[in-house]
């Protein structure tokens, strides 16, 4: 299941990339491995932009290595497989998200949670596991092992299917993983951008009440009107925090900057989860109290899912309806929608019309 070690052969490819912590993005030629026995080649369509990207570019954690093609919610293709493929076929909707080898053999994989493999393989490079520099799907083209490529359902538009490879997953993954699945639940999702609009979507899909927690009031209407969540609550609303107090089975936070959660403990019942999804700089730790844990709530952390557990997302998305809400842009847009991002300004995902207007130079 691992992804192959060093190709001998490799194909020219072309997408944008941040030469350095100016997260600039520009035209960039670089190579891919060729497709071999066990790949498939896919044509990407779009791309997704996550603040993971964000983050990369402008290496705010410290360990980007340059240059960077950044891209981790891909849809698009299938043009070529290899000759063991069974998966896919030459002209099959397939994703990648983020995530493109493991090893296969140890406990995480062998129960399918490959994004906990100590040796995952990110599809863009974060950490150098093997000396092999992958880059991301801001770019004309992919190649990926079949295990760790995803069937995009056809009744799913490409645009809005993409950030669920990323955004989707992070949260649908614990919603299952921690029981914050079932009807009748009362979840509340911490910051409505592009995971916690996606964990109001399929919380209402489980049949759960949602309440939403936000700093900004002017996210209600949306929250309500829009979202159908039963419930909006301003976190710094001493009141409004006081009547949600014990009300809440789990908490999914997506929030990525870095903020306290002592204020959302005492909203849990006796019991309680709070999961930690969003990603913070790893400079800036979370500080916990206590005395809010001992009524038996518990705070924990997710990632990604595995392979099968993705494609259980996908194809539920199909069955619900489920997709993104996106803005689509055109490559030559990717700097302003990055500077959008950084300023909180999109709702909820942006998304890079690949197919369409990346222009090899």
């Amino acid at each position: 299941m691992a992804e192959l070690q060093q190709e001998k052969g490799t194909q020219k490819a072309f997408g944008w990339a941040a030469k350095d912590s100016s997260g600039i993005l520009s035209p960039f030629h670089f190579e891919r491995r060729s497709n071999k026995d066990n790949d498939v080649t896919i044509k990407i369509l779009y791309c997704g932009i996550c603040h993971t990207d964000l983050s990369l570019a402008k290496n705010h954690n410290g360990f980007t290595l340059y240059p960077l093609v950044p891209g981790h919610e891909i849809v698009g293709i299938v043009t070529q497989v290899g000759t063991n493929v069974k998966k896919f076929k030459v002209g099959d909707r397939a994703g990648v998200g983020s995530m493109i080898g493991s090893c296969g053999d140890c406990d995480n994989c062998q129960d399918g949670m490959e994004s906990y493999c100590p040796k995952m393989i990110s599809t863009v490079t974060i950490f150098d596991v093997d000396g092999i520099k992958r880059q991301g799907g801001f770019s004309d083209f992919i190649v990926v092992d079949q295990h760790f490529a995803i069937h995009i359902p056809a009744s799913l538009p490409l645009d809005g299917a993409a950030p669920l490879l990323c955004a989707g997953i992070t949260v649908f993954s614990p919603m299952k993983y921690f029981g914050l699945d079932k009807p009748g639940m009362h979840l509340g999702v911490v910051g409505l951008g592009g995971l916690g609009h996606l964990a109001v979507k399929f919380a209402k899909a489980f049949g759960m009440r949602v309440s939403v927690i936000s700093t900004s009031p002017a996210k209600k209407n949306e929250a309500i009107q829009v979202l159908k969540a039963n419930t909006f609550v301003i976190s710094h609303d001493s009141q409004q925090m006081q009547d949600a107090s014990g009300t809440l089975d789990g908490i999914i936070d997506t929030v990525s900057s870095p903020h306290s959660v002592s204020p959302f403990l005492n909203l849990l019942k006796t019991g309680g989860k709070i999961i930690l999804v969003g990603a913070p700089d790893l400079e800036k730790p979370v500080e916990v109290p206590v005395w809010p844990l001992l009524g038996r709530r518990q705070i924990s952390g997710s990632m990604a899912g595995g392979i099968k557990e993705t494609q259980e997302m996908m194809d539920f998305a199909a069955e619900h309806n489920i997709t993104a809400n996106v803005e689509v842009v055109p490559m030559d847009y990717v700097n302003n929608a990055m500077d959008r991002i950084e300023k909180g300004d999109v709702r909820y995902r942006f998304v890079i019309d690949i197919g369409k207007t990346l222009t090899i130079a």
